[in-house]
């Protein structure tokens, strides 16, 4: 399997190359075009109903994923996007795991399992959902996020604005704390931000949905 992210950064997307008897899962609705001749079917996200409901409410990722498969004799295509303007990364796993934020998900190889684990409190506060997506196994994965896409090694604490987690790795801790003082906080529009604690990889974009949003109501109405 080859596979090569192109758009990037605002409008990124996937040319995924299945070889013979290979195959991909994606994300409902992540196909934007694919060879005539490779097979799609429908599954339930985490192969169960059960598993798929609690991926839809508390994970934010879709009730169905569709797989693709190529059971022609030659290499064919299929072209995977995400459903907001932004950068899309890829993180190859090998017996390790990595979580991500709720609706980052794209699509993943079969040997990649996806599951919901407690995310905690501070999650919560910081726009990020109580539960987080854990993907574990060995293969790739594909994720994505509103905006660019910024890596960065964490030693100790490292402070990141609501809605801003995108990815991070299992042992990182995440605490919910003020940006300054009380007045500070609110007056400077910042209020909540969360703490990262713990050494290794985070992933943060530079644009957040809800930033989007309130900017832009006011604008409406």
């Amino acid at each position: 399997m080859q596979s090569e992210i192109q758009g990037a950064p605002a409008f990124a997307y996937i040319h995924v190359d299945l070889a013979p008897g290979e195959s991909v899962l994606a994300e409902s609705d992540a196909m934007a075009s694919m060879a005539a001749d490779l097979d799609m079917r429908v599954r339930f996200n985490g192969g169960n109903i059960l598993t798929a409901f609690l991926k839809k409410w508390f994970g934010g990722e879709s009730f169905f994923v569709n797989e693709f498969k190529n059971n022609s004799s030659e290499t064919k295509r299929v072209t995977l996007v995400q459903g907001t303007p932004g950068n899309l990364r890829h993180v190859e796993l090998n017996g390790s795991a990595v979580c991500l934020q709720p609706g980052a998900y794209v699509a993943s190889t079969p040997g990649i399992k996806l599951g919901l684990s407690w995310a905690g409190f501070a999650s919560f506060f910081g726009r990020e959902g109580l539960f987080r997506l854990k993907a574990t196994g060995t293969g790739t994965v594909w994720y994505g996020a509103y905006g660019e896409l910024v890596e960065k090694n964490v030693e100790g604490d490292y402070i990141v604005d609501t809605a801003h987690l995108v990815a991070y790795e299992p042992q990182m801790r995440l605490k919910v704390q003020l940006a300054g003082g009380i007045f500070s906080s609110l007056l400077g529009g910042e209020g909540f931000v969360t703490r990262v604690e713990g050494n290794g990889k985070i992933v943060v974009q530079s644009r957040s949905l809800h930033g989007f949003s309130r900017w832009l109501n006011p604008k409406i109405y």
